[in-house]
């Protein structure tokens, strides 16, 4: 018989700290940690994507870590499928469960619902990715010409969501309006509590440049050129912020310097853009400050015990 268990989310920018608030309070609850990060779902990205120390994940269980390899297919969907899989285990193991992570779109995605994708092979994500870097603005006219109504919204230079649109026409035969018409959104998760960390925008970015030293001296640079020979550079898991950079110093267009100035700058417009968006798209959520949030988290009777005191998690 499946218990009743406590779920809630934790959300921030990049360098906030969540992950190592989810680690404390998943320790005290006795809980799993679900991660919804778009580059810790890829195994061999490991300094890059700022993963949890294997320490760590020997601590407290991790899931939706290391589940794909850098070159296959992934969509927002897998995610809603690791949670409703994770949800049943938690509930034959009585654990409790913390979802965390900055990629909130997934969290989102949970708690509006995501339309289902047509089964996209890699073999068909690959024709679509090639067509896309051959030819986008063929690809962008493709689309309006036979689905005007889902493409009114789309520039001709967002080659992400012209791609996404590629590949549900190619895998299905039909227009992404007719696909999603047929295949309409279900929420997931209801009545989720989610807790955003709260950061001045200059500390924060005194913390990315931290952060990026620091995955320089643990390797990055090695780690990028691994990736590079395994996989090439056509992934899109090899598009990424810190790999990119990475890429272009060693392509010699840019100098050490550079390459962690850019770095350090494209990832502080990266978290602009998480805290802006952790603002305007939850109707239900709670803003507080790192060092304020566990208290909260307690306060609004979600757990059975109280909090012990956090140590200094910004190290």
């Amino acid at each position: 018989m499946y218990t009743d268990i406590t779920q809630f989310a934790i959300i921030g920018p990049t360098a906030s700290g969540k992950s190592d608030l989810a680690i404390s309070l998943a320790k005290q609850i006795n809980a799993h940690i679900l991660s919804i990060d778009s580059l810790s779902i890829y195994k061999e990205i490991d300094i890059i994507s700022a993963k949890p120390l294997h320490v760590e994940m020997q601590e407290v269980k991790h899931f939706g870590i290391d589940i794909l390899n850098p070159d296959d297919y992934f969509s927002a969907d897998i995610f809603i499928t690791l949670y409703q899989d994770l949800l049943s285990t938690c509930r034959e193991e009585n654990k409790n469960l913390i979802i965390v992570g900055g990629t909130s779109f997934y969290l989102k995605s949970l708690m509006q619902g995501l339309s289902k994708l047509p089964t996209i092979t890699n073999e068909i994500a690959l024709h679509v990715e090639n067509k896309i870097k051959n030819n986008l603005d063929e690809c962008y006219e493709l689309l309006n010409k036979l689905d005007t109504e889902y493409m009114k919204n789309i520039s001709q230079n967002d080659s992400y969501r012209i791609e996404k649109a590629m590949l549900i026409y190619e895998a299905s035969g039909v227009t992404p309006t007719q696909w999603f018409k047929d295949n309409p959104a279900k929420p997931t998760i209801q009545n989720l509590q989610v807790f955003n960390i709260d950061v001045d925008r200059d500390i924060l970015r005194e913390r990315i440049a931290k952060r990026t030293d620091k995955m320089i001296e643990a390797g990055a640079i090695d780690e990028v050129c691994y990736l590079e020979q395994k996989y090439t550079r056509a992934p899109h898991s090899m598009s990424s912020i810190g790999i990119v950079e990475i890429l272009e110093y060693l392509d010699g267009k840019v100098t050490y310097e550079k390459m962690i100035e850019n770095i350090s700058t494209h990832t502080a417009q990266l978290a602009k853009r998480q805290q802006t968006f952790n603002r305007t798209q939850f109707k239900d959520i709670t803003h507080a400050p790192l060092e304020e949030l566990e208290k909260i988290i307690f306060s609004k009777h979600l757990l059975l015990t109280q909090p012990k005191p956090m140590l200094d998690l910004l190290l």
